[in-house]
C-alpha cells in the first residue's frame, strides 16, 4: 500500500534532559534517564536479560522509536551479557523519526556514546520504508518502520518474543493505543510473548486483555506508582500464513548458482548461524552474467509510488548500505552518487515539482539542473541525483560475500536433480553421482532456476513443484558492455555514473564502461561489433564523448559507428563482455518459497501467495534481471528470513510481490473470473 511522506520530528531541547515533542505536548522520556526508564520497564518488564540466554535468536518490537534510547539500552544490556542469544533482532515504528542532526544532538550525552555514534551513522534517509540497520557484524539489526503504526504493525512479518509498547502518553497520542495496535500485536506475537509499558492507563489495559494478552501491574520508577505488564494468552491458536513459517531444524543449506544472488543469499544466511555450501558449474564465483567489471545500483521514481516503486526502493536503499560496506572493505567501486539523466526537460522546475510532490528527502534523492548535469560530464538536460546509488565491481563483490564464515565454495559442480527424503535434500550431478546433502536448498541459477526445482522430486520419484504452467517462464536477454581505455581521443569521462537510453561510469583506471544492449532469445556468445557500435552511440548520448582513432587498420564496416568499434578493438582501446540476465514477465524478481504442485481442482486453492503451499525446504532466487546489483543484497536477505524465520525486511505485500507463488495465485484469481 501506497504511504503517506514522512514528517520528521520536531523537538524541543530546552530541558536537555529531558527533550520535549511540541506535536504531542509530551516529553520523551523522564528527566531521571532515558536507560534507566528502559532499564526498569521495558528491558526488566520482559523479563530481560535472562529470557534471551541461550536462544538461537530474540526478536524484540518496540511501538515507538522516538530518540533511540530503548534501543541503545537493549544493545548494550545484550553486549555485557556473556550468556546472550546468538543474535539480537529488534524492531521499531516510528511515524515522526528525527532528522540526522536532531538525533545526533539528542544522543550527544548519551550513556552509550559508543552505539550511538554507530545509531547515527546507520541513520537512513526517511523514507516511508522498514530500513534493516546492522551492528556488531549482523549479529544486532534494528529494521527501522517508519509510518504509522497502524499502518505498519499490519505490514510487519516477524514472529516476536517481547514488546516495548512505548509511545506518547494515550491522552496525547491515542491512535498509538488504539484497538487495531493490539490487535496487530497478538498476530505478530510468538508463543510465550511478553509486553511492557510505562502506561497503567484502563484503555491500554483492557486492549491487551482483548488481544489476548494476561496483564498485572508492577511497581514503577520515578514517583510513578506502577507500569503495566504482560503476557500472550491466546484463548485460541492464531492462524499463521502457510507459507511464512520457517523451520527451526534448518542448519545447512545448499545454494545453487555462484552468482550475485547465490553469494548475497550465502551472507545472509551465514550471518544467521548458517553453514553454507554454494554449487556452480563454473570453477570461479561470479564467471556468468556477474562477471562483468562494473555495474550500477540506484533507486526509482513513480510519481504513483506503487508496487514496482517500493521495491525497487527497498532494494536500492539495501544495496546502498551493503555496498558502501563492500567498498570501504576494499571491493572497487563508488558510492558517491549517480545521475539519471531526464532528456525531455532542460529545465528542472518539472523534476522539482515532482520531488516536492513525492516527500522524498533530499539524502534520497534530488532534482539537478542541466548545469550541474554538465559539470558531472552529461549532457544539458536535467536529471535526477541519487545520493545512496554508485558503481562496484560485481565479480569482486560476490566474492568478497563469499569469503565469510560459515560458506564453502564448490566449483566445477553442476547440480541437475534435487531429490527429497527424510533427512533433508540431495543433491546430484547428471551422471546421478551424489553432491551433497542439506536441511534447505536455494537456487540462485538465474534462468535454469524454474527447470531444475522442475526436477525436484521425493524419494519416490514424485514431482513436487509447480509445473512450468503454473509458473511464467523466465525470459533470457542477451546483454554486450563496452569498455572504452582511458587513452581513447574524444573520451570524456564522466564524474559520476550517469544513466539515461545507457550509461557510462568512469572505472578507478580512468576506462569508460558503456552499454548495454538488449537481445532477447539471442545465444551469439561473440562479443560484436554492432553491439559496440550501439554501445558507443549511447555513450556519446550519455556523455558527449565523441571517440577519435588513428585509421591504419581499416575493417569492413555496416556503418561509420562500426568502422569506428572496428578501429578502437584492433588498436586495444576497446573490449566487451556478453552475459545474460533472467527476467520475470512482472519485471520483479522470484524471491521466496517454491510453490507445490496444486491438487486438481481449484477448490482448495488461495488466491493469496503467502497461503499456497510449498515444498519444504526449497527456496529460489532469480528474475533479478539488468538490476542485480541493486536487487542481490535484499534479496539475500529476504530469503534468510524465509528460512531461519526473521523478521523480513520487507512489508507483507511486498513479500507477496516478489513471492514466486505469485503466478500461481494470479492464475486462480483468473480462472474464477466470469467469462
Amino acid at each position: 500500500m501506497k504511504h503517506a511522506p514522512i514528517v520528521p520530528a520536531e523537538i524541543d531541547f530546552s530541558d536537555p534532559l529531558s527533550p520535549r515533542s511540541p506535536r504531542f505536548d509530551d516529553r520523551y522520556h523522564a528527566a531521571y534517564g532515558a536507560f534507566e526508564q528502559a532499564a526498569h520497564v521495558f528491558l526488566g518488564g520482559n523479563g530481560l536479560p535472562a529470557r534471551w540466554q541461550g536462544c538461537d535468536a530474540f526478536t524484540i518490537l518496540e511501538t515507538g522509536f522516538g530518540l533511540g534510547n530503548n534501543f541503545l539500552a537493549t544493545w548494550a544490556a545484550w553486549r555485557a551479557d556473556p550468556q546472550r542469544s546468538a543474535r539480537l533482532r529488534f524492531v521499531s515504528i516510528e511515524k515522526h523519526p528525527l532528522r540526522f542532526d536532531d538525533l545526533r544532538r539528542a544522543l550527544a550525552g548519551s550513556s552509550e556514546p559508543a552505539l550511538a555514534a554507530q545509531l547515527c551513522e546507520a541513520w537512513p534517509p526517511l523514507t516511508p520504508d522498514l530500513h534493516l540497520l546492522s551492528f556488531d557484524e549482523g549479529r544486532v539489526e534494528l529494521l527501522l518502520a517508519l509510518g504509522d503504526a497502524s499502518e505498519r504493525l499490519r505490514e510487519i512479518v516477524a514472529s516476536v518474543d517481547a514488546f516495548y509498547l512505548d509511545g506518547f502518553a494515550p491522552d496525547r497520542n491515542p491512535q498509538m493505543w488504539s484497538p487495531g495496535i493490539f490487535k496487530a500485536l497478538s498476530r505478530l506475537a510468538a508463543p510465550g510473548a511478553t509486553a511492557a509499558t510505562w502506561s497503567a492507563a484502563r484503555a491500554v489495559r483492557d486492549g491487551l486483555q482483548q488481544a489476548g494478552f494476561a496483564w498485572r501491574a508492577a511497581d514503577g520508577i520515578g514517583g510513578k506508582r506502577h507500569v503495566t505488564l504482560a503476557t500472550f494468552e491466546p484463548r485460541a491458536p492464531l492462524r499463521k500464513p502457510v507459507a511464512r513459517t520457517g523451520d527451526p531444524r534448518t542448519r545447512t543449506v545448499a545454494i545453487v548458482g555462484g552468482g550475485l544472488a547465490g553469494a548475497a543469499c550465502a551472507r545472509a544466511l551465514a550471518r544467521e548461524g548458517l553453514r553454507c555450501t554454494v554449487f556452480d558449474r563454473q570453477a570461479q564465483p561470479a564467471s556468468a552474467a556477474s562477471g562483468n567489471v562494473a555495474g550500477l545500483f540506484h533507486g526509482v521514481l513513480h510519481p504513483e509510488d506503487g508496487m514496482h516503486a517500493r521495491a525497487h526502493r527497498a532494494a536500492a536503499l539495501a544495496a546502498r548500505d551493503a555496498h558502501a560496506r563492500a567498498i570501504v572493505a576494499g571491493v572497487e567501486g563508488q558510492c558517491a552518487g549517480l545521475v539519471r539523466l531526464v532528456p525531455e526537460h532542460a529545465d528542472p522546475a518539472p523534476l522539482l515539482g515532482e520531488l516536492a510532490r513525492s516527500g522524498l528527502p533530499a539524502d534520497y534523492l534530488q532534482a539537478w539542473s542541466a548545469d550541474q548535469v554538465e559539470a558531472a560530464g552529461g549532457p544539458a538536460c536535467a536529471a535526477w541525483f541519487y545520493p545512496g546509488g554508485g558503481w562496484i565491481a560485481p565479480a569482486e563483490l560476490a566474492r568478497w560475500w563469499l569469503r565469510g564464515d560459515g560458506i564453502a565454495w564448490r566449483g566445477n559442480a553442476s547440480v541437475a536433480r534435487l531429490e527429497r527424503r527424510e533427512d533433508g535434500w540431495h543433491l546430484f550431478d547428471a551422471s546421478g553421482a551424489p553432491l551433497a546433502t542439506a536441511d534447505a536448498v536455494v537456487l540462485a541459477n538465474a534462468g535454469d532456476a524454474t527447470a531444475l526445482w522442475s526436477r525436484a522430486t521425493d524419494a519416490q520419484g514424485r514431482a513436487l513443484a509447480a509445473d512450468a504452467s503454473w509458473i511464467a517462464p523466465l525470459a533470457m536477454t542477451r546483454g554486450q558492455v563496452s569498455i572504452v581505455a582511458a587513452d581513447t581521443p574524444g573520451l570524456r569521462p564522466p564524474a559520476w555514473p550517469i544513466a539515461g537510453a545507457g550509461y557510462a561510469l568512469t572505472l578507478k583506471d580512468g576506462a569508460v564502461m558503456c552499454g548495454a544492449t538488449t537481445t532477447a532469445d539471442d545465444p551469439d556468445t561473440d562479443v560484436r561489433l554492432a553491439d559496440h557500435a550501439h554501445n558507443l552511440r549511447q555513450l556519446a548520448a550519455v556523455t558527449g564523448s565523441r571517440l577519435k582513432a588513428p585509421l591504419p587498420e581499416w575493417v569492413a564496416p555496416a556503418d561509420d559507428d562500426e568502422h569506428l568499434a572496428a578501429t578502437l578493438v584492433a588498436r586495444g582501446r576497446l573490449h566487451g563482455r556478453v552475459g545474460w540476465r533472467a527476467t520475470a514477465a512482472d519485471r520483479l524478481p522470484l524471491v521466496g518459497a517454491v510453490p507445490l504442485q496444486p491438487p486438481d481442482g481449484d477448490a482448495a486453492l488461495t488466491d493469496q501467495p503467502r497461503h499456497w503451499p510449498r515444498v519444504p525446504g526449497l527456496f529460489v532466487v532469480s528474475g533479478l534481471g539488468s538490476r542485480g546489483l541493486t536487487w542481490a543484497p535484499l534479496a539475500g536477505r529476504l530469503i534468510a528470513s524465509w528460512i531461519a524465520d526473521a523478521p523480513y525486511p520487507l512489508p507483507a505485500d511486498l513479500v507477496d510481490a516478489l513471492d514466486p507463488a505469485r503466478f500461481c495465485t494470479r492464475r486462480v484469481r483468473a480462472s474464477r473470473r466470469p467469462g
